[in-house]
């Protein structure tokens, strides 16, 4: 089977339709996971973002990161990620959970100048989070509107909700983003827990997983969607 490199177009032989298949250009040395399950005609962002707390109206947002898919293919190379300095100094639980520390945010812009550059690249693109319709979507809203921000609509995709409906709702049945990882045997070798660009990286692994699983139009016709908003 072949594919065409999403940077070069290059074709490139042997690559195999499954979950997480990391493909490597030999002309421009692009790398990115592929699969063949693609909803064709809408653009995908995967994102996750670290916070001073669990309160959107109260806390804010100190790392974000995310990766885009483009033609069928997460690109590791498309990517975003910034951190972010919130009014307050991070406590020193969050320093210690998430890794991202006062001295990292030290000369970072502040959350609504990152979220604007985050809304310019990632355009009209679908957002998929991780429990995204309860936190990362709250904070995205919060942010807009703390700082007067005009905002418009974007779509938002929950993998809580795909996990649901993959593996099932039964009480027991756990949903976090270390379930996924086991479930879909995802490897985690070099990958920094906690840290938006490891998460995100774990995360776009998942949703590929999911497709796989449960087909595509099942996984985009069946997912719950969720509104969100950024800056416009």
């Amino acid at each position: 089977m072949k594919v065409n490199c999403p940077s070069c177009t290059l074709s490139i032989a042997g690559a195999k339709s499954a979950m997480g298949t990391r493909v490597a250009c030999p002309d421009c040395r692009h790398s990115f996971y592929w699969t063949d399950r693609w909803h064709a005609g809408e653009s995908f962002v995967v994102y996750d973002l670290e916070t001073t707390g669990l309160d959107p109206e109260q806390d804010e947002f100190i790392q974000i990161a995310a990766m885009r898919f483009t033609a069928g293919c997460l690109c590791p190379e498309e990517t975003f990620a910034s951190y972010a300095k919130p009014r307050r100094r991070i406590s020193s639980f969050i320093e210690s959970y998430t890794g991202v520390t006062n001295r990292h945010v030290a000369d970072a812009k502040r959350p609504e100048e990152v979220l604007m550059e985050f809304a310019a690249w990632s355009g009209d693109a679908t957002l998929i989070a991780h429990n995204g319709l309860r936190f990362d979507s709250k904070f995205l809203t919060a942010t807009c509107r703390r700082h007067g921000l005009p905002m418009r609509e974007v779509h938002g995709i929950d993998t809580i909700h795909m996990s649901k409906m993959l593996f099932g709702k039964t009480r027991g049945t756990g949903h976090s983003l270390d379930h996924l990882i086991a479930r879909l045997r995802i490897n985690q070798q070099g990958i920094r827990r906690h840290d938006a660009r490891g998460d995100v990286e774990i995360l776009g692994q998942a949703v590929l997983g999911m497709w796989q699983r449960l087909g595509l139009d099942r996984a985009f016709n069946g997912v719950q969607r969720h509104g969100t908003h950024l800056p416009v």
